[in-house]
């Protein structure tokens, strides 16, 4: 099939909205396709004086906005997917994902879960996850852009047997294109379409004054365009101009989204283990932590012999591959003694693979690998949740192995308080480093030390300062919200430091009202946890 993503600026005026919605979809279907994506906020901009003003504005079901865009659907025999305000009859307002089929009839609707921002004054949180609908192509699940910067909606998408997901944006974030996006696609094995806007997104002659409010310069309050189609495998196979009204098209297949197998044959979801999961469906808590460290040098060391080098730079924590032998730990021990340092790898012992943290005192603790693999078919033995550490700087975590592909045990990490988590794994798909790790980072405000073997690069992911929206940015903004300080280490390198920002971990709140962690949709979230 054919699908396509649309981008186009919205303004305030209900109508000319209506008029652009329509002919992008025209141009869309003039190109082939059988699917259409619009953005988020459809109708109108999302900048509103108060809730009862977002609820006029707002669309009603079988009203002639969305029933004008039923119509086209129905007059080019396509499904179209558009998100708008909509003014519910039990008095919510919701931003809405509808799906109108090739007859103009509605598929399914799905309620935003995860507001941002000013979004949280005007709106109401979906209280129920959408459906998944089955299509003559294959099934789909739609969701709406801040949903897509965390994993809960998407993933539960996917495990519910999604094979095409649709977003819908309202985003002046660069990194949205560069990581949320693909990122859902290859941790799922799923094909994302995701429309974004371009224009400015807030009333030109308030921008200004919203700037200044914001800390944001006004040219960087437009959408930031970048629509684009992700494959399984994370690689983006059409994407739009930063800048401009696009079409953007694709030629998908959604079969290839039901093989979920790793390289090794793992399947990646049936090794899933929902147990295990259940902290992220409870409510929010502040766990207790020590005090964290402003920084925190860490190393990449790719075996022991160079860890003298990482002492000798300041690191305070070693993270090495995954070593397997469990002859390593007194090493260790010995390396680190008369220092305050901590050193991490993984060893096979007695059926497990075993993530181990090392000090010059002996072993501080051990975290099992959670998740089967078919890589090691000798181990039979699991963990039943994550472990931390504290330390002098702040709190550690440690994923194992393979783990680091299953964005739930971070949550896991981040929901008991880490503010460094060490990663001593071998990767197997490009996607683990270049979208993966960062994006848990970024997800979860946490700072990642990932150790490959030396074969294989590695990569320090720092949390910038630069963060929440409505406090002044220590650097200038450049529409990257909350994507990680990646420091990259070149296979073959064996010995790498870079400084980490312990403190920075305790700072979730991306924007007025929206916190990346205590917001998550925990009541919604059954299908990560069964």
């Amino acid at each position: 099939m054919r699908v396509a993503a649309v981008q186009f600026a919205v303004g305030q005026d209900v109508s000319a909205n209506l008029a652009n919605c329509l002919r992008m979809i025209d141009q869309a279907v003039a190109e082939g396709a059988d699917l259409v994506v619009l953005p988020e906020f459809c109708n109108h901009l999302s900048w509103y004086d108060d809730r009862d003003h977002a609820r006029r504005m707002a669309c009603r079901l079988g009203d002639p906005f969305l029933t004008a865009v039923a119509d086209r659907a129905a007059r080019h025999r396509v499904h179209v997917k558009i998100n708008v305000t909509l003014a519910r009859d039990d008095g919510r307002t919701t931003g809405t994902n509808l799906l109108f089929g090739p007859g103009g009839e509605l598929l399914g609707q799905s309620d935003k879960q995860t507001l941002m921002g000013s979004e949280n004054d005007h709106l109401h949180r979906g209280s129920e996850n959408g459906p998944i609908v089955a299509t003559a192509f294959g099934t789909v699940g739609m969701y709406a852009c801040m949903e897509g910067v965390a994993p809960e909606v998407a993933r539960g998408l996917a495990l519910r047997g999604a094979e095409v997901l649709l977003n819908s944006l309202n985003s002046f974030a660069t990194d949205e294109a560069s990581l949320h996006i693909p990122v859902r696609a290859a941790e799922n094995r799923v094909w994302v379409v995701a429309a974004n806007k371009v224009g400015p997104l807030l009333p030109a002659d308030k921008l200004g004054a919203i700037s200044a409010g914001l800390k944001v310069p006004p040219e960087w309050l437009h959408g930031a365009g970048e629509s684009q189609i992700v494959a399984p495998d994370g690689t983006v196979v059409a994407k739009g101009p930063r800048t401009g009204e696009a079409v953007v098209v694709a030629d998908i297949d959604p079969v290839l989204a039901r093989d979920k197998r790793r390289p090794d044959g793992t399947d990646r979801f049936t090794a899933r283990r929902g147990p295990v999961y259940a902290p992220i469906g409870r409510p929010p808590h502040d766990p207790a932590v020590p005090p964290a460290a402003g920084s925190l040098r860490a190393a990449m060391v790719r075996a022991i012999d160079h860890g003298p080098e990482a002492l000798s730079a300041g690191a305070r924590l070693l993270v090495l591959p995954e070593l397997q032998d469990p002859s390593v730990v007194p090493t260790l021990r010995e390396l680190l003694q008369g220092t305050d340092a901590v050193a991490v790898t993984s060893v096979l012992e007695d059926g497990a693979h075993v993530g181990v943290v090392v000090s010059g005192e002996g072993v501080v603790g051990r975290q099992l690998q959670l998740h089967p693999v078919a890589r090691l078919a000798g181990v039979s033995r699991f963990g039943d949740g994550v472990a931390t550490f504290d330390l002098p700087w702040g709190r550690l975590a440690v994923v194992v192995g393979d783990d680091a592909i299953y964005p739930e045990v971070f949550r896991l990490a981040a929901i008991a308080g880490a503010d460094v988590v060490a990663v001593p794994f071998t990767p197997a798909e490009d996607w683990e480093l270049a979208l993966g790790l960062p994006e848990r980072a970024a997800e979860n405000r946490l700072n990642i030390v990932a150790a490959a073997p030396l074969g294989s690069p590695s990569a320090f992911f720092a949390l910038s300062p630069d963060f929440t929206l409505w406090t002044a940015w220590e650097g200038p903004f450049t529409g990257r919200i909350s994507h990680p300080l990646v420091t990259l280490v070149e296979a073959g390198t064996p010995v790498a430091t870079a400084v980490l920002a312990p403190a920075q971990s305790r700072n979730k709140l991306v924007s007025r009202g929206t916190d990346l962690l205590d917001g998550r949709p925990w009541q919604l979230v059954d299908a990560l946890t069964r």
